[in-house]
């Protein structure tokens, strides 16, 4: 028998962790729910899953695209988005850069403070 599990949230490891949940703040306009010296999470409005953030000292940025010997990513964030440009715009204004490499015409990548890719399609 299956046990009763539900996705609480996701975790995301940064040297800074207030700068990168201040980051995702800006971009999703979620709250702040739990703030610790090594540890912040933000939900969303009503239910799901939140983005939590923890301080690895040893963290090394991932490289997009990854090539051979490279720090890889180990995650990224999927973002549906109505308009590419708009939403693009306002990650950028929120910290986030364009990321150099872009694989399709339809979705965006980009990387935020702690150079986790995330992408808004459409």
């Amino acid at each position: 028998m299956t046990p009763s599990l539900k996705l609480s949230g996701i975790v995301l490891d940064s040297p800074d962790p207030r700068e990168l949940a201040a980051f995702y703040q800006r971009l999703l306009g979620w709250k702040v729910t739990q703030d610790e010296p090594d540890w912040v999470k933000i939900m969303p409005p009503g239910d799901g899953p939140g983005l939590s953030f923890q301080t690895e000292t040893t963290y090394v940025r991932p490289t997009w695209p990854a090539g051979s010997g490279d720090q890889q990513m180990m995650i990224h964030l999927d973002f549906h988005v109505d308009d590419l440009d708009v939403a693009g715009a306002h990650a950028i204004e929120a910290g986030a850069v364009l990321a150099e490499f872009q694989p399709q015409d339809d979705v965006r990548v980009y990387l935020d403070p702690a150079g986790h890719p995330f992408c808004l399609f459409l």
